[in-house]
């Protein structure tokens, strides 16, 4: 397998900051929408985010957490393409999928409907950073449907069967409180090398706009410029 140890292309600090606030955006919409689905009140902190190579992000996930991980993955297409995640400690996600389905109903009961309300949570928060991010730089993207995963960390990163050197994460850290519950979580953005350089692109674009406009309104409707495909 190819190794890299340095990102081919990096994002500058003004870059880093308005693709992170744009996140905060989406995180932001994200948030109500799950509030609709429990019913709770749910506070995320603002996201950290980093760029860094595929090696580097298995091994951050493997460093930091020994126990099992589940993600929820979803392709997108357009004028960036690559693979977005929602990451999750397995024992946590459970917490979440009790929040969801309800706290009364056995182990045998929740692991029947974990797959389902895990792919449902994740398609609430990615529609909705993705959505954003779309909106704001004026682009449009196509997302495949969610598809659940369980495992260590080292199989979530993978675009394809013989994943390139040059492949970079986008890797964000949120935590979401439900009352008395903490659930800690990664949102993660899988990269080519020509999706990364177009990211890059479409940010320098997006800042310029902000310069020349005072006070632009941000877009922040969840879901909006998207479209789902099997």
């Amino acid at each position: 397998m190819l190794r890299s140890t340095t990102v081919p292309v990096t994002l500058s600090a003004l870059e880093l900051d308005a693709l992170t606030e744009l996140v905060n955006l989406g995180v932001g919409n994200a948030a109500i929408g799950l509030r609709e689905m429990i019913q709770q009140e749910i506070i995320l902190t603002v996201p950290r985010a980093s760029i860094m190579t595929r090696e580097e992000a298995i091994t951050n996930l493997q460093q930091t957490h020994e126990e099992r991980l589940v993600a929820v993955n979803q392709n997108f297409e357009g004028a960036i393409s690559g693979r977005a995640l929602l990451i999750f400690a397995e024992a946590q996600s459970m917490d979440l999928v009790r929040l969801l389905v309800g706290s009364d109903l056995s182990a045998a009961d929740l692991m029947d409907l974990e797959l389902e309300a895990l792919a449902e949570t994740g398609n609430v928060v990615l529609n909705a950073c993705l959505g954003t991010i779309a909106n704001n730089l004026q682009r449009s993207l196509r997302l495949s449907l969610p598809e659940v995963v369980h495992g260590d960390g080292s199989d979530f990163f993978d675009l394809t069967s013989t994943p390139k050197a040059d492949d970079t994460v986008l890797f964000i850290f949120i935590k979401f409180a439900v009352r008395h519950r903490d659930i800690s979580g990664y949102l993660a953005m899988l990269l080519d090398l020509p999706s990364l350089i177009a990211l890059k692109n479409l940010l320098a674009e997006f800042i310029e706009r902000l310069d020349v406009v005072a006070d632009p309104p941000l877009a922040t409707v969840p879901g909006a410029r998207i479209t789902s495909s099997a």
